[in-house]
């Protein structure tokens, strides 16, 4: 789904081709809003008539769609079952919102979503679950399918209410952000023989704008800058390594003190190195690049959007490979900070290309830096595919990207730091290590390795090895395997909050 037109009007105006009208759970009287029934009244009553019935269900995610035979302007009713109404939050009518859009695939045009003032949410809360819900369930990742008959678009989205005052702005700011989350799902379900480390940074130049510039430093140039460790991770491959920079410089920026930088970790294909990972699913590892897919939809999101908050955000594109010229077990690597590293495990790889972006972001001015890679399979065993765990050097840095998460439906849960853990990576030979054979808090010891390269001031990381590629669907909102654009929310919703 590309561009979305966002509109707000009273029930019942225009002319869509679905109206929506949510409907809970449990008991059928009172269920509809004071909108719905003015609709249903309408419509002759049927809709009450078929609740009372039992022929309305009122369970997540479930849809049924009524032809209107001219008795509304709508041509067709689809009630969509929210659940428990006192257990409605944003997610329930994005998974709604989702369901819709599958019932729809096959007409497209535009889609009319009744709010309902009923529910324990506020009205733009509901917008922006909505919109949310029908662009990010309309998604496809069959774009290589030869055979493959797209489905419909929803082209425009009506939000029906009588109390819209900036509704339609603020929504129409949610469909930029969907549509740069849509992106960063393409950019992580690409295939890594289409996207190496040079056609990535390519994808990102081409978002370059009056505003935006972008840059990409080829191997001679991360050899030159003392990156041994990006170096290391990138040589195996015939497909040289990049580091993307991308920097936002608005017109006006609302604090001049503060600079946010975010960090990527794009390994664009990640065969393990000579610590070769099991050939059962090895096939998804070209969804291992999803944090700095995230990084680039999310800086392309805030330049159209024109937040008024300095960014610079750099993002480590390399693939893990075997050759004669791969990095060893039993190496020792220079990263661009000066620290020595042991390498223990090629296949704990994301940590030592974040290690040189990190210290560049820094070099580069960052004052508060969030990086963002899916670093750890056992964080996924920890929190599966809807939460991120989020960990920072400072309280305040966390609790704001921990609001950001919250706000913006990419959920992250935080874990500890503590000097004690810093043992795990100790190495008799280096100054650290890159893993530990012990197979404890593996996600906090290697966020723990990325604290000794994340420069001065605050600093965070989130590991979104669950929900950043999906196996299968979530059964919610994201109904389809593979790259999910987690992140770009959250970067959006951070960047807003420090700019006002």
């Amino acid at each position: 789904m590309g561009e979305v037109v966002i509109e707000v009007k009273a029930p019942g105006e225009g002319e869509p081709d679905f109206v929506a009208i949510p409907f809970p759970e449990g008991n059928t009287e009172g269920a509809f809003s004071n909108g719905a029934r003015e609709l249903d009244g309408r419509f002759k009553g049927r809709l009450q008539r078929l609740a009372d019935s039992g022929d309305l269900k009122g369970e997540l995610g479930t849809t049924v769609v009524l032809h209107t035979d001219g008795e509304l302007n709508a041509r067709r009713v689809v009630v969509a079952g929210i659940g428990k109404k006192e257990e409605v939050d944003a997610d329930a009518l994005r998974t709604a919102a989702s369901a819709v859009a599958d019932r729809v695939a096959d007409v497209g045009g535009t889609l009319a979503w009744l709010l309902d003032d009923s529910l324990p949410l506020p009205l733009a809360v509901q917008a922006r679950a909505i919109v949310e819900g029908t662009m990010l369930g309309s998604y496809s990742p069959a774009r290589w399918k030869t055979q493959e008959k797209p489905a419909a678009r929803v082209e425009k989205i009506v939000l029906y209410t009588t109390a819209g005052n900036g509704l339609a702005e603020s929504a129409s700011r949610i469909a930029t952000v969907g549509k740069w989350v849509n992106f960063a799902r393409d950019l992580a379900n690409s295939p890594p023989n289409e996207l190496t480390p040079e056609a990535l940074a390519m994808r990102a130049a081409e978002l370059a704008g009056p505003t935006l510039a972008v840059e990409a430093l080829d191997s001679a140039r991360i050899d030159e800058l003392g990156m041994g460790a990006l170096s290391a991770v990138g040589r195996a491959s015939s497909n040289g390594p990049r580091l993307i920079v991308l920097r936002y410089e608005p017109a006006r920026a609302t604090r001049e003190d503060l600079v946010l930088g975010l960090v990527g970790k794009a390994i664009t294909f990640d065969a393990g190195g000579i610590s070769l990972k099991p050939a059962l699913k090895m096939q998804d590892m070209k969804g291992d690049m999803a944090g700095g897919a995230a990084v680039i939809a999310a800086m392309a999101a805030v330049a159209e959007l024109e937040l008024p908050v300095r960014i610079v955000a750099v993002v480590a594109a390399a693939e893990n490979l075997v050759s004669g010229d791969s990095f060893r077990p039993g190496d020792i690597l220079r990263a661009a900070n000066g620290k020595t590293i042991e390498i223990t495990n090629t296949d704990a790889e994301g940590r030592l290309v974040l290690a040189d972006a990190l210290w560049y972001a820094r070099r580069e001015g960052a004052t508060h830096v969030l990086d963002l890679a899916t670093l750890t399979g056992a964080m996924e065993l920890a929190l599966g595919d809807f939460y991120a765990g989020l960990f920072a050097n400072e309280e305040g840095w966390l609790h704001e990207v921990l609001a950001a998460a919250k706000t913006s439906g990419d959920h992250a849960w935080p874990f500890p730091l503590h000097p004690r853990y810093r043992r795990y990576v100790d190495s008799s030979f280096a100054d650290l290590k890159n893993s530990s054979d012990l197979r404890q808090g593996s996600p906090v010891l290697a966020a723990e390795f990325l604290r000794e390269f994340s420069g001065e001031g605050p600093w965070a990381h989130i590991d979104m090895a669950g929900p950043g590629f999906l196996e299968r669907s979530r059964g919610d909102y994201l109904t389809q395997r593979g790259g999910t654009g987690y992140g770009v929310r959250l970067i959006v919703e951070l960047a807003q909050s420090l700019s006002s």
